[in-house]
């Protein structure tokens, strides 16, 4: 079996800059998970003792709290610095800089569009700094039932699909006096979205290395099912020898939270095959 490894793929600048706060941190919290990949988060408890909390108000004290790579709430961060914790940011700046933006926006009285997941933690944080609330959309067709205002601000969440905002820029611009569009989408992302489509026409499968509840891990398993057959999975172990059976060459990518060790492990696999 040919194996051959997207261009682009694996941790992004965001996830490795999380993965050094915490490795520098030991002995600290993360509140909600720091990165959509359970492996990585068990090998930090194990080697680092950076544990993780779901329960805001039960936390250890005299604990240092990381806060994850796709933010918290603006209140959450408020309530934390209220009761003294000592608190290490460790959000993506690509991540911060949309919620910066929904701030400003917001104060000078835009009505706010986010393009993105509603239960995503990366949503639930930007649309916290909205003064007076946002939409949340996944199409066009979400907007059709909004009454816009004169004066609107499109911003995405960071590992959505380009071409699906270019479009709901469009429509807005057709429909609204007034539209600031804001490219809040990642670089990381676009890149690793664009190796994987360009991958996936050239080999007979797909295998897509990363979290189940990743945004970014789920759009590019959905951009190589569109090529060949393509299959998610989060390690070596989930492998099934019979996927490979009259193929010829298989390809590679992974999610922006993804290890190196994990995709090492599952190239390996399947070079045994």
């Amino acid at each position: 079996m040919e194996v051959k490894l997207a261009k682009s793929y694996g941790f992004c600048f965001g996830v490795k800059r999380a993965i050094k706060i915490a490795q520098d941190h030991r002995d600290s919290i993360t509140l909600g998970p720091l990165i959509h990949n359970a492996k990585e988060i068990a090998r930090l408890k194990r080697d680092f003792n950076v544990d993780l909390s779901e329960d805001l108000e039960n936390l250890e004290p005299n604990k240092k709290l990381i806060v994850r790579t796709h933010g918290i709430p603006k209140k959450d961060l408020k309530r934390l610095q209220d009761r003294h914790f000592e608190v290490i940011d460790a959000t993506c700046p690509f991540v911060r800089k949309p919620q910066m933006i929904v701030e400003e926006m917001s104060n000078k009285g835009y009505q706010i569009i986010v393009f993105g997941d509603k239960e995503h933690p990366e949503v639930k944080g930007v649309v916290s700094y909205a003064k007076d609330g946002a939409h949340i959309i996944v199409g066009i067709e979400d907007l059709q039932p909004i009454k816009l205002h004169k004066k609107v601000a499109l911003i995405s969440q960071t590992t959505k699909q380009p071409e699906v905002f270019a479009s709901i820029a469009g429509y807005l611009s057709m429909h609204v006096g007034e539209v600031r569009v804001f490219n809040t989408i990642c670089n990381a992302t676009f890149d690793n979205q664009s190796a994987a489509d360009s991958l996936s026409k050239e080999v007979d499968i797909m295998i897509v290395v990363g979290g189940k509840n990743s945004s970014n891990t789920k759009q590019l398993l959905h951009i190589c099912e569109k090529n060949c057959v393509s299959y998610l999975i989060e390690d070596e172990q989930e492998l099934q020898k019979e996927w490979f059976e009259g193929k010829r060459v298989c390809g590679i990518t992974a999610g922006a939270s993804t290890p190196d060790w994990i995709i090492t492990k599952v190239q390996q696999e399947i070079l045994s095959y």
